[in-house]
């Protein structure tokens, strides 16, 4: 099937975080863009001649909700022309082609083990879609679900208040957050990196699935110990941004 090319509308941009934006999009599909919670989707934007030039691909960080309007978050790349265009260029109105839905990091209809969600900075994007599709069919929901969220400051934490109130209101669900650089006396919480949060939280190797998103060094690494902790290979699922 020859893939589809439809035009989106940005009708909102907020600042989130520094040099982090979210951006709202409504999709020009009638009547609702379809995806599942976890895909992506690719931009056509005009910084080039060749697609390699020209296509970006971000995860949707907004759940389905049968409508037309979806959200992305977006760090900006020193030096990237992609990123650069999308913060300098683009604004409310601005129409891009985007292509999509795209992608199969998605869970599967039957959750048969507690997940593991692991992400840094954007990566967590994916698994905001996740979280409140999954919150909003909740009793259904049998196994737990935590995720581990990596950054380096308090002001690059992305959606803390929101998914801290998810998981004070939702018993499945568990929030940890971790700072590599945040001065002690100003956080409190984890510090350091993901990786010594999910050893510690499933040393006794109980039955998961783990679902990894962000930087490549870090899901490769990921993967890496988990496997090294006994976790069979079917079991990690990943998604990179390069």
């Amino acid at each position: 099937m020859p893939r589809e090319w439809k035009t989106a509308r940005i009708i909102n941009i907020e600042d989130c975080a520094p040099k982090t934006k979210r951006f709202f999009l409504e999709v020009q599909s009638d009547p609702a863009f379809e995806f599942k919670a976890g895909q992506f989707v690719t931009l056509d934007l005009p910084i080039g001649e060749k697609p390699k030039e020209r296509w970006r691909s971000y995860s949707i960080a907004s759940p389905p909700k049968g409508d037309r309007i979806i959200e992305l978050v977006i760090v900006w790349l020193e030096g990237g022309k992609g990123t650069t265009w999308l913060f300098t260029e683009a604004g409310p109105g601005t129409a891009i082609e985007l292509m999509g839905p795209l992608g199969k990091f998605v869970l599967p209809d039957e959750i048969e083990n507690d997940l593991c969600f692991i992400a840094t900075g954007t990566g967590i994007a994916p698994f905001r879609s996740m979280l409140y599709d999954l919150h909003r069919h909740k009793e259904k929901v049998k196994h737990d679900i935590t995720l581990i969220y990596g950054t380096r400051y308090m002001e690059d934490i992305l959606y803390y208040d929101e998914l801290k109130a998810l998981s004070e209101k939702w018993d499945r669900f568990h929030y940890e957050v971790t700072l590599s650089r945040e001065k002690e006396e100003k956080w409190p919480g984890r510090r350091g990196y993901v990786h010594p949060v999910y050893e510690a939280l499933f040393a006794g190797r109980p039955a998961a699935d783990f679902y990894l998103c962000g930087w490549r060094e870090m899901v490769n690494e990921a993967r890496e110990r988990l496997m090294k902790m006994g976790y069979p290979s079917g079991s990690i699922h990943r998604e990179i941004y390069d």
